[in-house]
């Protein structure tokens, strides 16, 4: 029963949301839209940032210890599964910190650095880059190395080293854009 009830992810995502709602009315407080926003920016970007480590830390570096007749079994079916979840988590995570900036009132002391949010200004550019970099370079040389689109050997080889060179900038970036925000979230200005 609970190996079922385990094996299905819906069930399983649909139950940490109801047990989130029970602590919602257990707490007495009222959700206005810019905590729901809020949270959805946090989970979407745990999400994107997890998956961001997942392959640097884990995938890239255990590739090469995958035996040849493996290697497909991670580049057909784990690799564009996690590149899926990947690529819509960044753009979640961009658009609800866009709406939760909005709501706040303060997108554009942000993005042009005014006292009070230089740090989250920061952070927002460091992950609209990261963004950027994930829909248009790491994404489109994914497709190439992973053999989603047509290339020949070479085409995938550079294609492959584009994608880490890019997924490695956005592991860099992650730090002070991580590090930005949750400072500036603790009340933190610069």
């Amino acid at each position: 029963m609970m190996a079922k009830f385990f094996g299905n992810l819906n069930a399983v995502v649909a139950t940490g949301f109801l047990l989130m709602l029970a602590l919602l009315f257990w707490s007495n407080s009222s959700a206005n839209i810019i905590g729901w926003m809020t949270f959805l920016h946090v989970i979407s970007g745990v999400m994107w940032i997890g998956l961001l480590y997942y392959f640097n830390f884990v995938q890239m570096p255990t590739m090469p210890k995958v035996p040849a007749e493996l290697k497909p079994a991670i580049s057909k079916y784990i690799a564009p599964s996690a590149l899926f979840w990947f690529r819509y988590a960044a753009l979640a995570t961009v658009v609800t910190g866009l709406l939760v900036s909005i709501l706040k009132g303060y997108a554009h002391q942000a993005f042009t650095f005014q006292a009070g949010y230089r740090l989250i200004g920061v952070g927002m550019y460091l992950a609209l880059i990261m963004a950027f970099n994930v829909w248009f370079v790491i994404w489109p040389n994914q497709k190439k190395a992973l053999g989603l689109v047509e290339a020949d050997a070479d085409t995938k080889a550079k294609a492959a080293t584009t994608a880490m060179i890019f997924s490695r900038t956005n592991t860099i970036l992650s730090v002070p854009m991580l590090f930005a925000m949750v400072l500036q979230s603790l009340g933190g200005a610069l």
